[in-house]
């Protein structure tokens, strides 16, 4: 079980300049905790007359409990369940951790661990918004989780709780365990850190509390900057997944009265049972006699299960309160397969949880739900080991040494060792990867992503285990469902054709639902006129996540093309999809579109204010409110948004490199670059706001200053080209051609693709005197660029000077 997960740091974009522009840019990641589902109590018939009750009010959470008495049987298989147990009060009963005056070291600051009483205590250093260190005793008020590690949430003033990121190691002494550990062993994050326990990256009632406790109510009063953050149940409990139950239990004691009178105890309830969320629960599948796979004889009816579970098993950001029973895209975005997340062919790289993966898998396209797996009660699997797996492949088939070549009853013969291959998080948490997938090794040779058989046979090559494969299933085996790896991959280092391939896996109605809008995502970075008809096709898909990536991508197009083809979607059924259209049309203003169109513009940026305002809590909402008081023309409103998210988290690199980006664009680069100063007073190890300020140096000609900013955001951040291309630039504006082909040749060593750097170099070496260096970089770049005929013009040229 996943309890608190660790946020990560933040990366460049690896081809725009970092602005802030989604309903929350840093998507923390939530939660695993949500897996209830099951059969639900209805009953129709009955002819005597029920005793009153109203079932049209609305509905209202009453507390698992209140089930238990009806609901024995689901109740006590929950008990106990990691659901159960996701968060509890810190007593001598849930506390696992040695509190015996214990200590951990780590950044040269010393944690301890002590009892005073009942209570659970630590004493730790800790820095605040302000910058002022500290060290005090803590009180844990909660454990999270239980196994294979469990987290305590401390208890500061205004209401807020901090989880913290020591983490108690469960497992047995034999299995490495009871122990403490740091979540983050490769990182260094001393007291004041980004990534510190006491920072915003760890505070529970934004980013763990939705998913660890039954209706969760956030209660953020922005003005006193204070929490009265409320729960139902403290765990995640049955109106968790079958939402709230009081229109239910209202029917169940309206059914005991009638019984007890002699009356039909059917009588009361209607269809639905009172409640709102039907789960969808498991379909029925028959596996005949002779055949490979099952087939549906019953798909699984009711709310969706996937949609449901998302909620807390996907990464994603929530924009709106939770809507039990409704679509997860009515209050939360969902990740796609971006780079760092997952990798190029899908697999899972980060703590994405099982949402994602899911949905590229070849069973969800088939109608398989969560509960055809697992008991929603328990959150165990249904059944052990491969038996699992065969109630659905045959056994004769798919669980014999024919298929797998591995002894039999070992853990390499198993199905999901080499279908569900395992990554760790949180040091001691090993997580199955939910999408399915057959085993590619010629995509570990091809293209560096895992393989199920070298991650097993970690002594041994990829080549070794293509060879093995391919001597197995012969060289024309089946390559698997997931088919995108190369165009993912080629998208993100900017390969040669890349942009045609993306465009081919948006339009392809096979492909899983969140691959299309991945690709439409990153045809968004590379967007050109040719690629429209794509969006515009798209923006019209079934899917809500297509439509909502559709819109996305049209983020760096002309205004006009934005609002001509955005304007349909401020209307789409789907919020998260009007969100993402009106985060790109932050620029338009109400009173400069027809008429007509104004009511529509208006209630959609009303929307998008709504989203920030939902996580008023978070510096990145104030940010964005910031870019969207800024773009409607409220510059003094704006500065007040950077401001207020300073006092939230001074810490976070955007406020600093937009507000001078607002200053530039009023003129006022003085105050601008106050403003980068300062942020690099707190963060001076930002390549971002070196780069922010070198660019401000240029502009008011203090040209030596200039390079040593941006020479410095170069170093600092060697993932993103532009920076070293720019750092280029302004080595050849000071003559300095040769350090500026240097600076370029570097680049183009981390980014081979990188296309203005390409041009760059060209140019430079062919006015150099060295033609034939450049003809190497002017046709790479016409590989990249085949339909350019200014590249053609300069190709061409560059051939007849090396003649």
């Amino acid at each position: 079980m996943t309890e608190h997960p660790a946020p990560q740091r933040e990366s460049h974009p690896r081809r725009r300049v970092w602005l802030v522009a989604l309903a929350a840019v840093v998507a923390i990641p939530t939660l695993y905790a949500l897996l209830i589902g099951g059969s639900l109590w209805t009953r129709r018939g009955g002819t005597n007359r029920p005793t009153p009750v109203s079932i049209t009010a609305e509905a209202t959470f009453v507390g698992g409990a209140a089930c238990r008495s009806c609901h024995a049987a689901e109740y006590d298989a929950w008990n106990g369940s990691q659901h159960d147990l996701a968060m509890q009060p810190a007593t001598e009963a849930t506390v696992l951790g040695d509190f015996d005056d214990a200590s951990f070291e780590q950044d040269g600051s010393t944690t301890r661990f002590v009892r005073r009483g009942d209570d659970f205590m630590i004493e730790a250093d800790v820095v605040d918004n302000n910058g002022a260190s500290s060290r005090r005793e803590y009180k844990v008020a909660y454990t999270f989780g239980v196994f294979p590690l469990q987290q305590y949430l401390i208890a500061f003033p205004g209401g807020r709780y901090q989880s913290l990121t020591i983490a108690w190691d469960s497992r047995q002494a034999e299995q490495g365990g009871q122990r403490w550990f740091d979540l983050y062993p490769d990182e260094s994050t001393p007291p004041g850190d980004e990534l510190h326990w006491a920072s915003p990256a760890h505070n529970w009632n934004y980013t763990c509390a939705d998913c660890h406790s039954t209706n969760l109510e956030k209660n953020y009063g922005a003005e006193s900057d204070t929490f009265d953050t409320t729960w139902t149940d403290i765990d995640v409990s049955c109106e968790a997944c079958h939402g709230p139950g009081s229109r239910h239990v209202a029917l169940a004691q309206a059914a005991a009265e009638d019984a007890g009178k002699g009356g039909d105890a059917n009588a009361a309830y209607s269809a639905s049972g009172g409640l709102i969320v039907h789960p969808r629960g498991p379909g029925e599948w028959t596996l005949a006699p002779g055949a490979k796979f099952a087939v549906p004889t019953r798909l699984a009816e009711g709310d969706s299960e996937i949609e449901m579970c998302g909620q807390c098993h996907a990464r994603r950001t929530q924009f709106a309160p939770n809507a039990p029973g409704r679509p997860l895209d009515e209050t939360h975005t969902v990740e796609l397969l971006r780079d760092g997340l997952y990798f190029a062919d899908g697999q899972i790289e980060d703590e994405v949880y099982v949402y994602g993966s899911f949905r590229q898998s070849k069973m969800e396209a088939m109608g398989v739900t969560c509960s055809d797996c697992h008991d929603p009660h328990t959150a165990k699997i249904r059944v052990g080991g491969n038996a699992l797996c065969t109630r659905c492949h045959a056994a004769t088939v798919y669980d014999t040494p024919d298929h797998h070549f591995h002894e039999p009853g070992t853990e390499s013969a198993s199905c999901v060792a080499c279908h569900m291959p395992t990554r760790t998080y949180m040091v001691v948490d090993p997580r199955r990867d939910h999408s399915m997938r057959i085993p590619r090794p010629d995509l570990t040779v091809e293209l560096g992503v895992p393989n199920a058989c070298t991650s097993c046979h970690d002594d041994q090559t990829p080549q070794w285990a293509l060879d093995a494969v391919v001597k197995w299933y012969g060289e024309n085996r089946i390559p698997g469902f997931q088919r995108y790896a190369h165009t993912l991959h080629d998208a993100r280092v900017g390969a040669p054709g890349s942009t045609a391939a993306l465009e081919a896996l948006a339009n392809d109605a096979d492909a899983p639902g969140i691959a299309r809008a991945t690709a439409l995502a990153e045809l968004g970075e590379v967007l050109s006129p040719a690629g429209l008809p794509t969006v515009r096709a798209q923006l019209a898909s079934p899917d809500p996540l297509i439509r909502r990536a559709a819109a996305s991508s049209l983020a760096y197009a002309d205004q006009g093309t934005r609002w001509r083809m955005l304007r349909p979607a401020l209307g789409d059924k789907a919020p998260a999809v009007r969100l993402a259209a009106a985060t790109n049309l932050l620029d338009v203003r109400p009173d400069d579109v027809e008429e007509a169109a104004r009511p529509v513009l208006r209630g959609a940026l009303d929307e998008y204010i709504a989203a920030q305002r939902f996580n008023a809590d978070r510096a990145e909402s104030w940010v964005n409110l910031a870019r969207y008081h800024a773009a409607q023309g409220d510059a003094d409103e704006a500065i007040r948004d950077y401001a207020q998210a300073r006092r939230l988290n001074r810490l976070f690199e955007p406020i600093y490199a937009n507000e001078a980006d607002l200053c530039r664009s009023l003129g006022r680069e003085d105050e601008g670059e106050r403003v980068l100063r300062e942020g690099l007073a707190v963060k001076p190890g930002s390549a971002i706001l070196h780069h922010s300020l070198g660019l401000l140096l240029v502009r008011t000609q203090r040209h030596q200053e200039a390079l040593r900013e941006l020479e410095q955001a170069a170093t600092l951040a060697p993932e993103s080209a532009r920076f070293g291309y720019v750092y280029g630039v302004a080595l050849e504006s000071l003559k300095s051609e040769a350090d500026a082909i240097a600076a370029w040749e570097q680049v183009i060593g981390n980014h081979p693709n990188d296309r203005d750097t390409l041009h760059a170099l060209a140019v430079a070496l062919a006015q150099e005197g060295e033609p034939r260096k450049a003809l190497p970089y002017a046709e790479r770049l016409q590989a990249l660029e085949p339909h350019d005929a200014g590249v053609a013009q300069m190709v061409e040229a560059i051939r007849q000077m090396s003649d």
